[in-house]
């Protein structure tokens, strides 16, 4: 028997998927079969379904399915066909996946007829089977392969196929989440695993389905008696949402306005935003929900579900990194509402630990930001709960982030954020930072930029009421601290300290007792006795122990000068509350000496300040 080979299994054909073909035994499938012809459907036996598996898989796997086309495309055969034809789709698939072209037409021609005949949820049933026990090293081919059936079995449910849609898709996105995200051009133009295949391959499978609900929609606003399909709809919205966060979370995406055509998941994402929008969702509504507190609309989806925050997260950076759908979004809305919007966003991504997601955090942020005017952020924001955690994980990716390229950005990205608030909104940020920061190099960074609005404060025609007089005091206060008084490890905490003495003796220096802007002078004899005279005390009390251990060390090693050259010593030096075994003496030496100079130029800074107090007094 021929037939004519459909375009899809022409397609297949040529990427050459087949099977072997050794000798295999038909007589039992044809004793089976002639018997069944005789049965009424509903009368078959187990044994029978039992039988027609067994055999037919032996025909398919054997390089037999010409034969077995035969028998199943003999018209008498159709009543048992459509009752036990979809166990032959394991056997099918496996050998497909072969790649080995003789006995490539027959089973094509195999799989397009039980996809005519059988029972249409019986097919999916199996078919995400197959997709579900998909091989690691074949789960893109496996997809490619079974997209169009399974289009070709979900459009044959005709109206109630929404369920079917979403689970379909569901299982489809789980399989392609297991495949790794290419994350560089290089690796994207490989596409060594077939991630970028299998995401252009779903777009073509949920076209269909969003033509659908977009005719459904254009009939309602044109008040055509048609009911809209809210559950298919609600299944694509799903579907671009699990997409938003993988693959597109994760990829790294190439920030240019005009997608070259081989840049597949940059692609991928033009489309899922566009499927967005011809569902009828709203970009600006989508991103400014949280604010805006939008009603939430009638359905079995929750709105957390509906919408999840890790999606939407990529959507703001699609839309406000990387211009995907800007054209269609409004450009009424302010930079500092955007700002607003997006805070929530960043928070998101840089809460997380992923390079990709950091990337995308600091992205939108300094996007959103720049469109800011600077000095121009009010107070008022701070107290918006986003604007104090992001900057508590922007520092985490400044202190902790092992990526030092990422560290260096975050940096860049805060001295930003800084710039864009107005003077009192400076002044909150700088206190609440150093409160909460608990580390001394960021700690060390406010401080210079408390310097530097005093020093702009103090310029003519530049005094605020924020860093001047009585408001900057309570601030110097936080500055010039030492939380354990004496005992404070100078050594842990010197970029804060060292910053600190130079803002003192930048302030003594730059502002007239006599003038007494900053009210430093009036502060003075208070931070000499909270805040000097600890510190000198602080700083004698390290000296003398870092000497004596250095002394020790010292006498230790001429002691034991044979033993040491031996084998390492079993002793150690705890810096920064840290640590550090295994040291040689020399090593040891080293560190103490490095100590001892770090005690000595913060004691020269002590000493110019000390000066400069007994002289202007």
């Amino acid at each position: 028997m021929t037939r004519a080979a459909t375009a899809w299994e022409k397609d297949v054909m040529r990427n050459g998927l087949g099977v072997d073909s050794p000798r295999m035994a038909l007589d039992q499938l044809n004793d089976m079969v002639q018997r069944c012809q005789v049965v009424q459907d509903d009368s078959f036996k187990p044994e029978d379904y039992d039988l027609f598996q067994t055999a037919g898989r032996a025909c398919i796997e054997q390089g037999d399915s010409r034969q077995l086309l035969d028998i199943i495309t003999d018209e008498k055969s159709k009543a048992i066909v459509r009752s036990m034809g979809w166990n032959l789709l394991g056997p099918l698939v496996r050998v497909l996946l072969k790649k080995e072209e003789e006995s490539l037409p027959h089973c094509l021609a195999i799989l397009t007829h039980l996809l005519e005949v059988c029972s249409a949820k019986e097919l999916l049933i199996g078919l995400l089977e197959q997709v579900e026990e998909a091989h690691p090293d074949t789960i893109s081919e496996t997809i490619c392969l079974l997209l169009q059936p399974l289009q070709t079995v979900l459009l044959k449910l005709g109206s109630k196929k929404a369920s079917s849609v979403g689970m379909a898709l569901s299982t489809l996105l789980a399989q392609v989440s297991r495949l790794p995200v290419p994350y560089t051009e290089a690796l994207e133009e490989e596409d060594a695993y077939g991630l970028c295949r299998c995401c252009t391959a779903l777009l073509g499978f949920a076209r269909p389905f969003v033509e659908e609900v977009e005719r459904d929609l254009a009939a309602v606003a044109t008040a055509t008696p048609v009911a809209p399909d809210d559950e298919l709809r609600s299944e694509l919205l799903k579907f671009c949402m699990k997409s938003l966060n993988e693959p597109l979370l994760q990829a790294q995406l190439k920030n240019d306005p005009e997608v070259p055509e081989n840049a597949p998941l940059s692609n991928f994402a033009v489309e899922i935003l566009a499927i967005l929008r011809r569902i009828g969702e709203c970009l600006p509504d989508l991103l400014f929900r949280h604010l805006l507190k939008k009603k939430e609309e009638p359905g079995f989806l929750e709105e957390d579900v509906r919408y999840p925050k890790d999606s939407l997260a990529c959507l703001a950076y699609l839309l406000f990194v990387q211009h995907i759908g800007m054209e269609t979004f409004p450009a009424i809305f302010s930079p500092v509402f955007v700002l607003q919007s997006n805070m929530e966003h960043v928070n998101i991504l840089l809460s997380r630990k992923e390079e990709s997601y950091l990337a995308k955090g600091l992205d939108l942020y300094e996007k959103s930001l720049v469109r800011v005017e600077d000095g121009s952020l009010a107070v008022e924001l701070l107290e918006l709960k986003s604007f104090f955690s992001v900057p508590q994980n922007l520092v985490k990716v400044m202190t902790l982030c092992p990526i030092q390229h990422l560290r260096a950005r975050g940096l860049a990205v805060f001295q930003l954020s800084i710039d864009k608030f107005d003077t009192e909104a400076k002044h909150k940020f700088f206190r609440c930072m150093l409160k909460t920061s608990n580390h001394a190099g960021v700690e060390g960074y406010i401080v210079k930029n408390i310097r530097n609005q005093i020093d702009y404060a103090l310029k003519p025609g530049n005094g605020n009421a924020w860093f001047l007089g009585t408001h900057l005091l309570p601030l110097l206060r936080l500055v010039l601290c030492l939380p354990q008084g004496p005992e404070t490890d100078l050594l842990q905490g010197l970029d804060r300290v060292m910053e600190s003495l130079n803002l003192l003796r930048y302030l003594l220096i730059r502002d007239k007792e006599w003038e007494n802007e900053t009210g430093i002078w009036t502060e003075l004899y208070k931070i000499e006795d909270y805040y000097l005279k600890p510190l000198r005390l602080g700083l004698n009390m390290s000296k003398a122990h870092y000497e004596a251990e250095l002394k020790s060390t010292r006498d230790n090693r001429k002691v034991k000068v044979k033993e040491l050259k031996e084998s390492a010593p079993a002793c150690s030096v705890t810096v920064g509350n840290e640590k550090l075994p295994n040291m040689t003496p020399e090593m040891q030496i080293q560190v103490l000496h490095s100590a001892l100079c770090t005690f000595d130029l913060m004691e020269s800074v002590l000493v110019r300040i000390e000066e400069i107090v007994e002289t202007k007094v």
